[in-house]
């Protein structure tokens, strides 16, 4: 029989919590984000009903396809892959966070775009969160600022008027190595250490680490992680 939802959710949230305790760290201090690529609308609503509303796209084309179904329901989503600058109209009008900001030419994007929305709507000009991707496997294959380069683009995405600087990203290392992989998710925690550090301008508020998905959530909390993305550990298995 497949694994209702509501009991994988539960499933998840037993490793989140067990893996927080033996890091000793809060349970509480760790996000579990839904990443519902190519999951039905219906599924979703499944997982915010049972108090988990916080998901993450990573397509803008699903994105725009699938928030009209969730506007009734109380939730906040995430952008989670590569964001397309001649996407990033489209995905303003239903996300809170962008997390795969990886270039300032992207960021800009986004802080322009959030300028001309707000003046459109007319309403409060509150900042888009956004979250700085870094890359810190070196694989070629993913996204992301090189981990050199990431305080300095931190700084400068900081800088700007209609973003607000939450956090970071990152994608673990493609290895059935542990300690590759966990090595991966240390740097992002150095990244946010040395940011915080510097005091630059509009960096005081960068403490999130989104990193760890389905199969190595535990390694991710050990190093830090407060936002977990987890898909195919409550969904099943998704293609590509």
């Amino acid at each position: 029989m497949t694994e209702t939802v509501t009991a994988a959710l539960a499933r998840v949230r037993d490793r989140v919590d067990a893996a927080a305790r033996d890091a000793g760290r809060d349970p509480g201090e760790i996000a579990v984000l839904l990443a519902v690529k190519t999951v039905p609308a219906e599924r979703i609503r499944q997982a915010i009903a049972a108090g988990y509303p916080l998901l993450g796209q990573n397509r803008a084309q699903e994105l725009t396809a699938t928030e009209p179904d969730l506007v009734a329901l109380p939730h906040r989503t995430h952008f989670i892959g590569h964001l397309q600058s001649n996407k990033v109209n489209a995905v303003l009008r239903w996300v809170d966070c962008v997390q795969s900001v990886d270039t300032l030419t992207l960021a800009e994007r986004l802080d322009r775009a959030r300028a001309r929305r707000a003046a459109e709507e007319g309403g409060p000009d509150t900042p888009l969160e956004v979250m700085v991707q870094v890359n810190t496997s070196g694989e070629e294959s993913k996204f992301g600022a090189d981990p050199t380069a990431a305080l300095d683009l931190a700084a400068a995405v900081a800088q700007l008027d209609h973003l607000r600087l939450t956090g970071f990203m990152t994608i673990g290392a493609n290895s059935t190595d542990s300690g590759r992989v966990r090595a991966s998710y240390d740097v992002l925690a150095q990244v946010r250490e040395e940011t915080l550090a510097s005091n630059a301008v509009g960096t005081h508020e960068a403490r999130e680490l989104s990193m760890g998905m389905s199969g190595d959530l535990e390694i991710a909390i050990a190093a830090g992680a407060t936002i977990v993305r987890v898909g195919s550990a409550v969904f099943g298995s998704r293609p590509a």
